[in-house]
C-alpha cells in the first residue's frame, strides 16, 4: 500500500465501523443525545451553528470521526486542530440551567465523543453484524485516539465500550441532566425534516425515523416520543431488510466517501488528499 494509513489503517475497527454508510444514522442519533444535555445545547445556542446552517452542524459532527480513522495523520491533527480552536471561544453561563459550559471541559467533550460512539456502534451491529465484547473494546480503545486529539482527558474515560454506555445511561438517569431546550427543539425540527442536500433526501425520512426510534427511552422523553408496536415492528423490520440487502450494494452505496476516499489513496493514489468535508 502506498501513502499515510493515518492512525489506525484499513485493518482496524475504526476502519471496520466507520466506513459503512450507516454512520449517518450514528450521526442523526447522536446530533439529538448531544442536544438534548442543556450545556451542550447552550454551546451550540452561542454560536447559533444549528439555525445558520443545519447540514453542516451535523456533518461538523461525522467530520472529526471521518478525518481521524481516514485522513493521513496530518489531515486528522488539522481537522482536530481547527476544532479545538473553535472550542476555546465556546463559554459562558448557560441562560436555561445557570451552569457554565465550557466546550472544553472534560465531562462535556467525552458526552459529545460517548453519544457518537455508542451510536456508530448500535447502528453497525444493527445493519451490519454484531460485534464481540472484545471487537467494542478494541473499537473503543483505537476511538481514544479520537477523544484525544479533542482534549478529552483520557485518563477519565471509561475504560470498556460497556463502561461507556453505562456512563451515558447513568449520567442521562440524573435529575434535571436532560432538558428539552430551544436547540433540542430547533434539532429535533432539523432532524425531522429540515433541509438536507438532494441526493440524501430520497432516505432522510428513514434515517430520521430510525434515529428517533432507536434512542434510549430517557431520550425520546426529552422529544416527546412515543413508543409503539407498529413503531417497533416498523424499525426492526427495515433494519432487518437493510441488514439483509447491505452486502448485495456495490460500495458507492454501502461506504461512506472518505472509507473510498482513504482506499484509493493506499492502493492507487498516494498524492490524493482526504476530502475533510464529509460528502456522502
Amino acid at each position: 500500500m502506498q501513502g499515510d494509513p493515518g492512525y489506525f489503517g484499513p485493518n482496524s475497527m475504526m476502519w471496520k465501523v466507520n466506513k459503512e454508510i450507516t454512520v449517518l444514522f450514528g450521526g442523526a442519533r447522536a446530533l439529538l443525545m448531544h442536544a438534548a444535555h442543556p450545556l451542550i445545547a447552550a454551546g451550540a445556542r452561542q454560536t447559533s451553528f444549528y439555525q445558520r446552517d443545519p447540514w453542516k452542524r451535523l456533518i461538523r459532527t461525522l467530520s472529526l470521526q471521518n478525518s481521524v480513522t481516514f485522513g493521513t495523520k496530518e489531515e486528522a491533527n488539522e481537522s482536530a486542530h481547527r476544532i479545538n480552536k473553535l472550542h476555546e471561544v465556546i463559554k459562558g453561563e448557560d441562560e436555561v440551567t445557570g451552569l457554565i459550559y465550557d466546550a472544553l471541559d472534560h465531562e462535556q467533550l467525552l458526552w459529545v465523543h460517548a453519544c457518537l460512539q455508542i451510536s456508530s456502534i448500535f447502528f453497525y451491529e444493527k445493519t451490519v453484524k454484531k460485534l464481540s465484547e472484545k471487537e467494542k473494546d478494541i473499537y473503543h480503545n483505537e476511538n481514544m485516539k479520537a477523544a484525544e486529539l479533542v482534549l478529552v482527558d483520557i485518563k477519565k474515560m471509561p475504560k470498556t465500550h460497556n463502561d461507556l454506555v453505562n456512563w451515558v445511561k447513568e449520567k442521562s438517569l440524573k435529575k434535571n441532566y436532560l432538558i428539552h431546550t430551544d436547540v433540542a427543539n430547533d434539532v429535533k425540527e432539523i432532524i425531522g425534516g429540515g433541509p438536507v442536500p438532494g441526493h440524501i433526501k430520497p432516505i432522510w425520512p428513514f434515517i430520521s425515523f430510525t434515529a428517533f426510534n432507536t434512542l434510549p427511552i430517557e431520550f425520546k422523553n426529552i422529544y416527546g416520543i412515543k413508543d409503539s408496536k407498529v413503531k417497533k415492528f416498523i424499525v426492526s423490520f427495515n433494519l432487518f431488510f437493510l441488514k439483509f440487502t447491505r452486502p448485495l450494494l456495490p460500495p458507492f452505496f454501502r461506504l461512506i466517501a472518505p472509507a473510498r476516499w482513504a482506499k484509493q489513496r493506499l492502493t492507487k493514489k498516494p498524492n490524493l488528499k482526504f476530502k475533510d468535508k464529509a460528502n456522502f
